[in-house]
């Protein structure tokens, strides 16, 4: 079946995977790219698909009679890395070998590669029913992210951290401190037995405590009401607008692919949280060019071991 009849017919991106046995995102990207005027071409697919038949089939198949291709690969999806990543870090390693993302994903599509599928994150994050608004909690000398330094709204310097907490679920206790720099995007993380704002307060401050801190970014949970506490000035969303802080958004994602919503934390030890961090803190990013996140904030002086508390200009 062709995507064009496929479309004549009047069916649509997933309806199409669903008839063909395909990704979805596989053929979202096929109509994206052999589309003209927002109507999409066959005939510009097929000769696409011509030219680049040859090197498509090489190129999935060279990672079978590559051994050292085929372990660089494995390794990365056995550190919770995904195809574009893999991809992405082997050119950044000047690795004497490579593979692209789509060969990758074609590669685990086959036979040979297919028992490697179950190391692939891809569920999607279901949409979250919602949640019935809190009363706003009044923060004192409450300053919005409008009043933040220039670096810290535009990401061009390095020091500016986002705070958040992830709680334990309904029959749980306790929950995770979460910290996250805007710039490099490190991020650090503290079971805690309560999210109450002093000791909430005093664990960012912990965690933070060999890195430049120039400022901080939360919402209006009730934990950061003591963020006089921390050294550096907190600045806060606008209200019911989390993803305004989108950097420890993103890291409590991260985060609950291997600590899934419901997670009692008062179960989890710190050495566990640790080694989650850990993989996130190691893992690279296409943001970073393919750099991890440890090896950026080091390089740029984000971490310093022993530093004195304080905020550099």
């Amino acid at each position: 079946m062709e995507i064009s009849i496929l479309l004549e017919k009047g069916y649509r991106g997933r309806a199409i995977a669903r008839a063909m046995v395909r990704s979805p995102n596989t053929i979202s990207e096929e109509i994206k790219r052999n589309s003209v005027g927002g109507m999409y071409d066959p005939r510009k697919a097929e000769i696409k698909a011509r030219v680049k038949l040859k090197d498509r089939r090489f190129q999935w198949r060279k990672i079978n009679q590559h051994d050292g291709l085929r372990q660089y690969i494995i390794t990365g999806l056995e550190q919770g890395w995904n195809p574009d990543e893999i991809s992405g870090r082997m050119r950044d390693d000047q690795e004497p070998f490579y593979a692209s993302k789509t060969a990758i994903y074609e590669w685990l599509y086959s036979a040979r590669g297919q028992r490697y599928c179950r190391l692939l994150y891809s569920q999607r994050y279901r949409p979250k029913p919602r949640k019935a608004k809190r009363a706003r909690v009044m923060i004192p000398e409450r300053k919005p992210l409008s009043m933040r330094p220039k670096g810290a709204a535009n990401r061009s310097r390095y020091g500016h951290w986002e705070g958040d907490a992830i709680v334990s679920g309904l029959r749980g206790t306790g929950g995770a401190a979460v910290a996250s720099e805007r710039k490099s995007k490190l991020i650090r993380a503290k079971v805690v037995p309560s999210l109450s704002p002093k000791p909430y307060a005093r664990t960012l401050g912990s965690l933070t405590k060999d890195c430049h801190v120039r400022s901080w970014s939360f919402d209006n949970g009730i934990e950061n009401r003591a963020h006089r506490q921390l050294k550096a000035p907190a600045f806060f969303c606008d209200p019911y607008s989390s993803w305004q802080k989108g950097g420890v958004e993103n890291a409590n994602k991260l985060i609950r692919r291997y600590l899934p919503k419901g997670t009692n934390f008062a179960k989890v030890k710190q050495f566990e949280l640790d080694r989650v961090v850990s993989l996130i803190n190691n893992k690279p990013r296409k943001i970073l060019k393919y750099k991890t996140a440890l090896e950026v904030a080091s390089a740029v002086g984000v971490v310093q071991l022993q530093r004195k508390e304080g905020c550099p200009d």
